[in-house]
């Protein structure tokens, strides 16, 4: 058994903005795992300035992993803790080399084209104009959920965006979900929850920064909308630290996004003592290329978890991998007739 790593830079189509400032390319990387005539790939999905590995020994990580291939996926988890977008990378590597097609890691009626999966569709942080007409493409398209980036443009301007799809589609056809990105100063971020929910909102995501827990505690206990906790998982190592933080804050939901939380396993993990203690979750990709998007859309799939999951963004890139996901009426299709073209 081998195994050799490749870096790869996704343009994307347009830049993408969040609160943390615009996008134009993504870098990522591939671990190829090579035994017996067999083929394997994982994507470590690595966004820079927000993953917890993003660090400079990065790539002597992967160097590492790539020399000790042969400890296997359980060792090589527990020694890469601390780089949880390499753990994802080699988990999805092991099941590819273990499927009879690479490409399907989780074969279900979702990998049969039998079943779809709900999805949210993402606006992008722009001008007015240009959030607004994301926002009129969406609808088109057929969502029944949109996700829509707040934080960056005046904060009078995103409500008037709010206003105009609550003025036009009810709660009842229309979810709602926004995400601030960290964007709101602790001392505001309740008078703007207060004025958020006036349109009738599904939930925001991680209004204030992450570790702050204190005041994401009061936060969660009085907000009138639910918050989900995305950034704030992002470098909690260790079932117990989970089970403490979620314990603590009692947020409303959990975001799941494997590149960032330590792929499936630790992704099962947060799920797990999520459940137990009553909090909601769905799961969401981080800007992956279709090779990463896939896999987690064929675990998610297995979850049987019915919210719309966050696992629209393969479109966003001019060097995406040719693939058989399609998003089909605001659902995720896999459509066995379309091939994949991945050459690394």
């Amino acid at each position: 058994m081998k195994a050799t790593y490749k870096k790869y830079i996704l343009n994307f189509k347009r830049p993408s903005g969040t609160s943390r400032g615009v996008l134009t390319e993504k870098e990522t990387w591939f671990i190829i795992i090579e035994d017996s005539g067999k083929k394997g790939i994982g994507e470590c999905g690595i966004l820079r300035s927000l993953s917890i590995d993003d660090r400079d020994d990065y790539e002597e990580k992967l160097k590492w992993t790539c020399k000790n291939i042969h400890l296997g996926v359980e060792k090589l988890w527990n020694a890469l803790i601390e780089f949880p977008s390499i753990q994802f990378g080699v988990e999805m590597a092991f099941k590819s080399l273990e499927a009879d097609n690479p490409f399907v890691l989780y074969p279900s009626e979702f990998t049969h084209g039998e079943k779809n999966i709900a999805i949210n569709g993402l606006v992008w942080m722009g001008d007015e104009a240009y959030m607004k007409e994301q926002i009129d493409t969406k609808l088109e398209q057929g969502f029944n959920c949109i996700k829509l980036k707040i934080g960056a443009i005046d904060f009078d301007k995103e409500l008037s965006l709010l206003s105009f799809i609550r003025e036009n589609f009810a709660p009842e056809q229309i979810e709602i979900r926004v995400d601030a990105n960290g964007a709101f100063n602790k001392t505001e971020a309740l008078d703007k929850l207060i004025q958020l929910s006036k349109y009738q909102l599904h939930s925001i995501e991680q209004p204030i920064k992450q570790k702050q827990e204190d005041a994401m505690v009061v936060l969660c206990k009085i907000t009138p909308l639910p918050i989900a906790l995305d950034e704030e998982l992002i470098g909690v190592f260790g079932y117990e630290n989970k089970r403490k933080l979620l314990q603590k804050i009692k947020p409303q939901y959990i975001i799941l996004k494997p590149s960032l939380v330590g792929g499936f396993k630790g992704s099962s993990e947060w799920i797990e003592i999520a459940e137990e203690l009553s909090i909601g979750w769905w799961v969401t990709s981080a800007l992956e290329s279709n090779v990463g998007l896939n896999a987690i859309a064929q675990w998610t799939y297995t979850l049987g978890n019915p919210m719309p999951q966050g696992l629209g963004t393969g479109g966003l890139y001019t060097n995406n991998f040719d693939c058989p996901l399609e998003v089909k009426q605001g659902k995720l299709t896999y459509r066995n007739d379309l091939e994949w073209n991945v050459n690394l």
